[in-house]
């Protein structure tokens, strides 16, 4: 195995001299690829590869990574995506890890407080519910390295605590589900810790993830997808990369069917992130059209309900959420019920201040078949005099975006679910 990496090495060091890459660049990818367990052909296909003429160095040999492991038969089910057995995990009980982050948080403000909203309706359900959780956790190598917010203290984003920042907000709120987007510290620090939680996590990263154009990142950020073992057992999954106008985009979007071990019970969650940025309306437009399309193949005939969570990063204005909205999947969106008519969103679900101006939006979602499920409660969001005049990210909020998270449950009328 040794004498094996070696013989990469000298090869990659090789492709460095020959596409304009500089050596460390070339070192980061090579080092990804064999964290990940690639030594075999999708190494040697891409030693191949031209640099493509965008980006820098790191962004072109990621593209090229892109472009092979897409184009394998084998990245259709890519096993450094998945959870490892969670039988060779020792497992970690909660409350002490929720004790651990807030020994190491203690020099900070406490923890924003936040409450359910009761919206009981008239569908009784004889389970309990399943908890959802929708959260931006902002990708470490922006939030240092591109997204420029002007009144956040330095030591607000440093990773060392901004990590368990993070996981105090998971583990307070204990979600069956987790949905997150850019997720850049999948490997070292989400998936072995949530996997010994009892989680079973999914990781679908961006192809050319923004994160790597930025010095000392930590890999592509993209989606990540989490459920209790315990709860559910994955009948199928997908990982979809998203299309516009019949282009392949770098947008990403996974789709797990589950069943309910109390009840039986599937239901399809998905996780996405849509384009961002102002002029890139239609872009998204189409990106959620297709990727509405795909959760139309993927639940055709079984009439199983569906949960869409995301950062559309489209107000309620835009064409994307108008084609959720009317969408024949018979969609709704869980946080207009917490609106004095049930029909408007929040005002705002990512509230920051970048160098070019402030920025109160209404992007994160929850989408759900409203047929089939009913939201019992959800988390009220914070009120503009908790988040401050510096906004988010803050020394005791570790995200511009708010977590959003929700209680469902099943209609009794199973509607042909099974």
């Amino acid at each position: 195995m040794v004498q094996h990496m070696a013989s990469r090495w000298q090869q990659w060091i090789a492709l460095s001299m020959t596409s304009s890459c500089d050596v460390w660049s070339v070192v980061t990818v090579f080092l990804y690829l064999t964290r990940q367990g690639f030594l075999g052909p999708e190494v040697d296909r891409l030693l191949s590869f031209p640099a493509c003429s965008m980006g820098n160095s790191t962004s072109r040999l990621y593209s090229a990574l892109a472009k092979t492991l897409n184009n394998s038969a084998a990245s259709q089910h890519p096993e450094y995506l998945v959870s490892p057995d969670p039988e060779h995990l020792e497992p970690i009980d909660p409350k002490e890890l929720l004790e651990e982050c807030r020994t190491v948080l203690h020099t900070r403000p406490p923890r924003f407080q936040r409450d359910f909203v009761d919206l009981r309706t008239d569908c009784p359900s004889s389970h309990p519910p399943m908890r959802i959780m929708q959260w931006n956790i902002l990708a470490q190598a922006l939030g240092e390295g591109k997204d420029n917010f002007a009144q956040c203290p330095v030591e607000t984003l440093k990773w060392e605590e901004r990590k368990y920042l993070i996981l105090e907000e998971i583990l307070a709120y204990q979600p069956d589900i987790l949905c997150l987007q850019e997720v850049d510290h999948y490997f070292d620090t989400f998936q072995p810790l949530l996997s010994r939680l009892g989680y079973h996590g999914t990781f679908f990263p961006k192809p050319w993830s923004p994160c790597l154009d930025v010095e000392h990142n930590n890999g592509p950020d993209g989606c990540a997808l989490f459920f209790l073992q315990n709860r559910f057992k994955l009948v199928r999954s997908a990982n979809i990369r998203l299309t516009a106008m019949t282009l392949k985009t770098n947008q990403v979007a996974i789709a797990q069917t589950l069943e309910c071990k109390e009840s039986g019970r599937r239901f399809c969650i998905t996780v996405t992130h849509l384009k961002a940025r102002t002029g890139w309306e239609q872009f998204r437009s189409a990106q959620g059209s297709d990727l509405l399309q795909n959760l139309q193949n993927i639940t055709q005939g079984t009439k199983i309900p569906l949960i869409v969570c995301g950062d559309f990063n489209a107000e309620p204005t835009e064409e994307v959420y108008k084609c959720f909205a009317s969408s024949s999947l018979n969609l709704d969106s869980a946080y207009k019920l917490l609106s004095a008519d049930g029909q408007s969103e929040p005002p705002y679900t990512t509230w920051k201040i970048r160098t070019s101006g402030e920025c109160r939006h209404t992007l994160d979602y929850i989408w759900y078949s409203k047929h089939a499920l009913s939201v019992k409660s959800a988390l009220d969001l914070l009120t503009e005099e908790q988040i401050g005049p510096n906004r988010l990210p803050s020394l005791n909020y570790p995200s511009d975006h708010l977590s959003l998270v929700c209680d469902f449950s099943f209609n009794e009328e199973p509607d042909g679910l099974l």
